[in-house]
This record gives structure tokens, sequence and C-alpha cells, in this order.
């Protein structure tokens, strides 16, 4: 599914060469979880703008589901974004003049699917993920968790090959958190393949592996046993209990 050999990232800052990552190599087979964990500055956000296609590496070779992108167009990137990959942010992203439907249906716009099919799918979505009597709905008008739901929806809308989650638990309360993280652990199990970035080892414990990333290279790259939903719980309550 993803095949990342050699990967560098690096910008100019004034006469300094600002190095990013360093040699990435990393290949993530269709179905996994997986999930990028490291400090602030470690690289995390760089490595997923890669995997997601928004940005391009300085060198190195990637190829998503069969697909070489290093000499594509951008508009050849955009394409392939669209069609197999689903973005969920920690700020869900969700356009505020637009209602919960109609946030689902942009993917598919963007995909050129006619109008009557685009609103079935996404009604269908909405409902698969509990939101079904929420969709004329703007986004003001929905708790955190209610809005992360119409934003994972929107990210299955196309039915992309990956799933991107970057801090998708980060904007909400621990016990909405829980249910957004086996929300996802739900989508895997289902055939989903997810990469998910984090800070936070507890979220990253819900991965079945856990790529650590520091000053651009990987230093561990292990399988784990994801948490139960109980031991989740506890682990967030001692975190917030270390936090006050």
């Amino acid at each position: 599914m993803i095949e990342l050999n050699q990967i560098t990232k690096s910008y100019a800052r004034g006469e300094e060469e600002l190095q990013i990552l360093r040699g990435i190599t990393l290949h993530i087979e269709e179905g996994d979880f997986v999930a990028i964990i490291g400090p602030s500055g470690s690289g995390k956000s760089t490595l997923m703008n890669t995997i997601g296609l928004l940005d391009i590496p300085t060198s190195g070779t990637y190829t998503l589901d069969g697909v070489s992108t290093e000499k594509m167009s951008d508009n050849g990137l955009a394409e392939l974004r669209n069609k197999k990959i689903g973005f969920i942010f920690q700020q869900f992203n969700l356009l505020p003049r637009l209602t919960a439907i109609e946030n689902v249906e942009l993917p598919m716009i963007y995909a050129g699917i006619p109008v009557k099919q685009r609103r079935e799918q996404a009604q269908r979505m909405l409902e698969k993920l509990g939101m079904g009597q929420r969709g004329h709905h703007k986004p003001s008008e929905l708790s955190g968790g209610q809005q992360q739901r119409v934003a994972i929806a929107r990210a299955l809308a196309i039915s992309p090959s990956l799933i991107l989650a970057d801090e998708p638990t980060g904007a909400l309360d621990s016990k909405t958190g829980i249910e957004v993280l086996e929300l996802i652990k739900d989508l895997n199990q289902q055939g989903n393949t997810i990469v998910l970035i984090t800070h936070d080892n507890h979220i990253a414990d819900n991965a079945k592996r856990v790529v650590t990333l520091r000053d651009g290279e990987i230093i561990k790259d292990v399988r784990n046993e994801p948490l139960t939903k109980p031991a989740l719980e506890q682990a967030l309550e001692k975190q917030e209990a270390v936090t006050l």
C-alpha cells in the first residue's frame, strides 16, 4: 500500500539548509493500522504531508497503492490524492457555511460524482456513523464529537485506500476521544488502512504498529496489541490526573 524509500525533505533557510526528514524508509501493508509518534520537531507532520501527497520530498521514492508518485505533476498528485486518501484532522476542517451532508459531499464533488449519487452516498456515510439525523445541521450546531464524526464520514465518502488521521482526538475531551478512537479501530477492522499521527503514547497504543520518529529519522518500529476500551479509559484518566 505505502512504500517510502530513502525519503528526505529539506528547506532552505537563508544560506542554510534545514533537514526535516533524513532517509525515511517505511512500508505499510494494506489493512494495517500504524501510529506515527514523536515529539514536536521530530518530522512527523512533514512525513504525514508526504504520505498524504500534500508535500513533495526532496529525494527518495514514494509508491502509493502501486502508483509511483515522484514524477507526477501537481494535477496528477491532486487527482491521486482525491481518489486514494481520506483525511481526518484535529480541528475537523469543516466548512462552517455548509451543512453536515454538504461537507461530506465535498470530496465527491471534486471526484465528479453526480449530485443525486453523492447526496445518497453522503447520507449513507452519516447514517453509518450515527449522524443520519444531523445531516442538515451546520458545524456550529454540532458538538466536537459530532463534528469529528462528520469529518470521518467525509474521509470515507470516496471509499479511499488510505485514511490519514492527524491528531484526531486532540480537540476532544477524553470521553469523546475514546469514542472516536474506537470508531477508527472499527474502521480498521472493516479493512481500512489507517495511518494515525500523534504525540501521545496512549493514543498510539491503540494502533497495531507504532513507528517512532526523532530528528527526522525512524528510531523504533514495533508491533503491539491495541488497548482494550477499559485499558484506554484507565490510561487517559491517569494522564489527566498527571496534567491536573
